[in-house]
């Protein structure tokens, strides 16, 4: 009883504090996505134009969530999730939107975003069951997932003497 009560405070406390977990659902890698803990549960948006992209989770699935520290970055606990998409214009998904559009960065449309949201996007709240997994023994780093987005291009040939060049003294 006690481990378990233990247990349920970690959850709560490192999903609170942390900015970003890892969501794996039954089939597919997992992906950091940003949420809030609202009543018990992380709640996420997603899956619309300029949202993040949630995994493939279905209404009443398990989903695998990594909290990590939001100082060092490691991991600290990974606990099991039972998903509930929430409706659109219920109390629920009304109660989760509010916690989520003042977390929400660089919103495109502002006070808008809740109508958004409803029309084009995912609400899931993800609910710990109680279970948290080990911590692992090694490491579990994997290479990133594909995505459009490129890192690199190759340097401009006249950037070397841009950086370079002295400026004149007048």
């Amino acid at each position: 009883m006690t481990s378990e009560l233990l247990d349920q405070a970690l959850v709560e406390e490192a999903t609170k504090k942390s900015g970003l977990v890892w969501v794996q659902g039954p089939d597919g890698p997992a992906r950091a996505l940003w949420h809030v803990w609202h009543e018990g549960a992380a709640c996420l948006v997603g899956d619309g134009p300029g949202e993040q992209p949630l995994p493939e989770l279905a209404d009443g699935a398990e989903a695998q969530v990594t909290v990590r520290s939001k100082d060092k970055g490691g991991r600290l606990v990974t606990w099991t999730a039972r998903v509930t998409q929430l409706a659109p214009g219920s109390e629920a998904w009304d109660a989760a939107v509010a916690e989520l559009k003042g977390k929400r960065l660089n919103a495109p449309d502002g006070e808008a975003m809740p109508g958004r949201w409803a029309r084009e996007c995912r609400v899931l709240r993800l609910e710990p069951t109680g279970a948290t997994a080990p911590l692992p023994d090694g490491s579990l780093s994997e290479p990133p997932l594909p995505s459009p987005a490129l890192t690199r291009r190759p340097v401009p040939a006249g950037l070397p003497r841009l950086l370079l060049k002295k400026r004149k003294r007048t």
